[in-house]
This record gives C-alpha cells, structure tokens and sequence, in this order.
C-alpha cells in the first residue's frame, strides 16, 4: 500500500515528493520516493467560448465523455487512454501523430502560467518544472465517431492483463514492439511478468509478479536488442 500525499492548494510540491497522476504508466519499486496526487477539487472541466479548461485531476474518460456530449473536435484520443490530465500532459500521452499537446495553449502550475511555445517536449515526454493544476485547449466543433472507432480498435489489440502500458517508446523509424519480438522477447518471462504474448511492448504481471523481476526483464531486452540491432530502447514507464 503506497503512502500518498494529497494536494488540494496551488502551493508548491512538498519537498522530497513525486508527483502522479492516475498511476497508470508506473512500475514501483519497494522503496518508492515519497508520492503526491490532486486532490478531487482539481478535477473540473467547461467550455469557454472556443477554449477548454480541464482540471490537473480530471480522468480522461470525463474528457472524452464532455467533448462527446458538446460535439468538440480534438479530443477523441482519450478513448481507452488511462489516466488524468497532469500525467497525460506530462507524459504528452497519445497514439501515433495524436498527442495532448496538439491542442494544449499552456498549463497552470504553482509558478503560474505557462504557454505550449515555452515548455520543452516531443514524443511522450514534456519537460513541466512544477505540477499541472490546470490546463486550456483549443478546440471547435465536429466530434469525429471514425477516428473515436479507429482508437478503439487499435486500443483493443492491447493486452487486458494487469500492467503499466507500453513499456518502451518507439524508436525513431522503428517499433519497440517489433524489436522485442525479433530479439525473442515477446511471451518472455521471467518470474510472474512477461512481455505479453499479445502485444510485446506491453510488461504484464501474470499474478504475483515483482519488481525485481520487472527490471531484470526490461534490462535483458534493452541488452539485447541494443547487441542485434544497435538500437538503444528508452523506458516509456515510469520507474519509482
């Protein structure tokens, strides 16, 4: 059972903490940093003439559901995407060209507001000094049912069993899931965790399964794939 601190103020982080969201793209340790999470008082969403206010705290599902209900454009990756609007800034969380940031205007944290144009981020990473109380979007009319569809489907040839997402970003002109297949990765296991028969990228606890078991998985395929292919694999997860 993780000790975590709630945040209900705009004051800064208390210092030795870390900073989660949902907790859906974490692989923790036995002996994490101390933790801290918004409290439900950030979790808030409405519509102000063509611009969206979404709470750090707000589930993605909420997202989806209010852009669904007012017809918003822009919003349709959030379909079967884990977690709350701060990880998922921090994280520029998406699928493919589909990311956060392609909408975002700025964030709101304890130093105030900051535009997109000054914070430093690209594929699944956004450099945030400061946690994510609030965040804007630009959006407009034409919720797209295709495009919620095609997110489904590609969502759905992701493996059900517990684990914490895509365990290793995609290399760049390459797939992280495929280098783990051709390293003979993919249904590897050791202990009760496992690169997923389904999905290779995909770390998944078959019961039971621990963290050193975890690590000594994701250490043995960065070694390997980096030994066939010269291609070095960086951590999609979040390690605490």
């Amino acid at each position: 059972v993780l000790d975590v601190l709630l945040l209900d103020t705009l004051a800064p982080l208390p210092s030795q903490h870390t900073i989660i969201g949902g907790a859906n793209n974490l692989l923790v340790s036995p002996n994490p940093p101390k933790l801290a999470m918004l409290d439900k008082c950030f979790d808030f969403i409405y519509l102000e003439e063509n611009v969206l206010h979404v709470g750090g705290s707000t589930p993605s599902g909420k997202i989806l559901s209010f852009a669904k209900k007012h017809n918003l454009s822009g919003f349709e990756l959030m379909q079967k995407l884990p977690g709350t609007l701060g990880g998922m800034v921090a994280m520029n969380a998406g699928l493919k060209e589909w990311e956060v940031f392609n909408h975002l205007i700025a964030i709101r944290t304890e130093n105030g507001w900051i535009p997109k144009e000054s914070i430093e981020h690209g594929y699944r990473f956004a450099k945030i000094d400061g946690v994510v109380y609030e965040a804007p979007f630009t959006c407009k009319k034409g919720f797209d049912e295709n495009l919620l569809a095609m997110f489904k489907t590609m969502r759905d040839n992701q493996p059900q069993m517990p684990s914490a997402g895509s365990c290793f970003k995609n290399p760049k002109g390459s797939f992280a899931g495929k280098l783990i297949e051709d390293a003979g990765f993919k249904g590897k296991r050791i202990g009760n965790m496992s690169f997923s028969e389904h999905h290779a990228n995909f770390l998944v606890n078959l019961g039971g399964g621990t963290f050193e078991d975890a690590i000594t998985l994701i250490n043995t395929v960065k070694e390997e794939v980096f030994s066939r292919f010269g291609i070095r694999l960086e951590e999609e997860i979040i390690i605490l």
